[in-house]
Parts: structure tokens; C-alpha cells; sequence
């Protein structure tokens, strides 16, 4: 249902691990760059996206209390909706997020919370994409030679011009990505992203163009990558 025609669009923030590979007691989405912490940078991108209706956090259910507070009483995210309890894994998670999304969302964001560079540009067009085909991921090709590995040895050289290094947001027509996570819980057949369960409904994903510098925060060197690229904008 849409309000005076207009598309609603939500965005499902996804920040629910526990970052073991950053070490440290902060979760890695907590941990502050140039004095705030890399979720906040996340959602700050998605309340200044005019196209963005609503947002959706989720947390791993240890912190819902303690960071949701934060979230909701000092970062000041206008259109943030709720904060969602995760599950154990990433998809039981993201379930939990759609599952919380109001009844008018019809387009839904799904992105990493330590994704904290996303860019409007890329907001829009994944959305524009999502409109016209259902589903839409964002991604680079590769830079360096890929090759198949078997039992440590090469096995094929991949083309890299066939090749795509997906990222996040991934864009959906709420109703399809319903389908396809109601058809991974029957099949018990998951993925490690969500465009990966349209596939496996024989449905296409169309492809919009990434950007390096949108980059996933996971290890200590990405912190000094991203500390860079804040230092670019300054």
C-alpha cells in the first residue's frame, strides 16, 4: 500500500554479530572512528536519504537494551522505527528484521551495519532497480585475478569480467523477498546474502553498480581504511 503513490521504502540495518574478528569487548559496529561509532555513521546515511522512509535496527539480542537506548535516545535517527532482537545466525536475524517491517513497506533495504560509507547515489539506484525488476544487488568487479582453488592447487581461472564482489544494500519488493526467505526456512536451504535466496527461486537480480569505498568494516586494518576515507570528507 502506498502513501499519496508514493513507494514506502524501508531500510533493515543488519547489525547483529558479535565481531569476534575485530577482538575487543565493543561490538565491531560500536567501535567509534573519528569519535562515533561505525553504526551511527550507518544509519546517519539512510536518515539523510530523501528516498528512505523508515529504518529498522537489528541487534544481537545481548545489546538491544543497552545500545538500543543509545540509539534511540542520542543519535537523534529520525526515521528510525524500532530496534529488532537478532537471531544466532545472519538469516535468522534478517527474518526477525523483515518480520518487524510495518504492512505499507513495499521496497526494503537490506544492508551491513558496519557498511558505514553507502552513498545515496547507490541508495537510489538499488531502490529504482528493486522497483523495476524485484530484486537488485549492489556489487564491484573484482580487481585481482580469480582463481578456482581444489585441494591447493589451481583448478580454473575465472573471467573477471563475469565476476561481481557483492556489497549491501540489497534491494527487494517486500513481498518477493518474503517468498524467498519463507522458501530457504521450508527448503533449509540458506545463503550468505539474501540475493542468493531470490536466486534459488529461479527469479533474476539485477546488478547496481558499487563502490570501493563502500567497504565492510570487519578487522582492525578496515578501521584504518575507514579513519582514511573520514579524513578525505573532513
Amino acid at each position: 500500500m502506498s502513501r499519496d503513490n508514493k513507494t514506502i521504502v524501508a531500510a533493515l540495518v543488519v547489525a547483529a554479530g558479535s565481531g569476534s574478528r575485530m577482538g575487543g569487548a565493543t561490538p565491531k559496529q560500536f567501535i567509534e572512528v573519528a569519535n562515533k561509532p561505525i553504526l551511527q555513521y550507518t544509519l546517519e546515511r539512510f536518515k539523510n536519504a530523501a528516498a528512505i522512509d523508515q529504518i529498522y535496527v537489528i541487534l544481537n539480542s545481548r545489546y538491544v537494551g543497552e545500545y538500543g537506548a543509545i540509539i534511540e535516545n542520542h543519535w537523534r535517527i529520525s526515521k528510525l522505527q524500532k530496534i529488532v532482537a537478532g537471531g544466532s545466525e545472519r538469516h535468522l536475524s534478517v527474518w526477525a528484521g523483515l518480520q518487524a517491517l510495518r504492512k505499507d513497506v513495499e521496497i526494503v533495504l537490506i544492508h551491513d551495519g558496519v557498511r558505514p560509507f553507502v552513498s545515496e547515489q547507490i541508495i537510489d539506484s538499488s531502490i529504482q532497480s528493486a522497483m523495476l525488476h524485484g530484486a537488485a544487488v549492489v556489487g564491484v568487479p573484482p580487481k585481482d585475478t580469480v582463481k578456482l582453488v581444489d585441494d591447493d592447487f589451481v583448478s580454473n581461472t575465472l573471467d573477471r569480467k563475469k565476476l561481481l564482489l557483492a556489497q549491501t544494500p540489497q534491494a527487494f519488493q517486500s513481498d518477493l523477498i518474503f517468498k524467498a526467505y519463507e522458501q530457504a526456512f521450508a527448503n533449509n536451504a540458506f545463503a550468505t546474502d539474501d540475493a542468493a535466496l531470490v536466486e534459488n527461486m529461479g527469479r533474476k537480480v539485477a546488478v547496481v553498480a558499487g563502490d570501493w569505498k563502500n567497504i565492510k568494516i570487519t578487522s582492525p586494518e578496515d578501521l584504518v581504511v575507514a579513519k582514511a576515507f573520514l579524513e578525505m570528507q573532513a
